[in-house]
């Protein structure tokens, strides 16, 4: 019997238009093995319901405007209002580190700032995803 893979939903919440990382690790994930669904600008309701008709395992958000924790935070409350509380949330962008601790206790799994080399992105995923009992291929 085939495994199921493990979906990911790749969106940048809000109007900011600097895509090329959120393609450069969607492409690394896909390439890794994964399923990913790129979203593109969506707003956390659009998110969350993607999330819930797409099933997703994950849902990776692309960040790179100061008002993330706002965006991180609506988004939680979305997939939790629908039911999806259970995804892995992660968060790419420019994050200032002393947010780590709340977003952490927000609920977001996984931090990576610009640099973080694709290879350490897709590896992390790999073991969030095991760890909370999900396979990839």
């Amino acid at each position: 019997m085939k495994e199921k893979k493990v979906k990911i939903l790749m969106a940048k919440p809000g109007l900011e238009g600097h895509w090329r990382g959120m393609i450069a690790v969607s492409s690394a994930l896909r390439d890794a093995g994964f399923e990913v669904i790129y979203g593109g600008n969506m707003l956390p309701p659009e998110i969350a319901a993607t999330a819930l008709q797409e099933d997703v395992d994950v849902v990776g958000l692309s960040i790179l405007s100061s008002n993330y924790m706002r965006l991180v935070s609506e988004t939680i409350k979305e997939l939790k209002d629908r039911g999806k509380g259970d995804v892995l949330v992660l968060l790419g962008g420019i994050i200032y580190e002393e947010d780590f601790p709340a977003l952490k206790k927000m609920g977001v799994a996984g931090v990576y700032i610009p640099g973080t080399p694709l290879a350490d992105i897709v590896k992390s995923v790999r073991e969030l995803t095991s760890k909370a009992g999900q396979k990839v291929n």
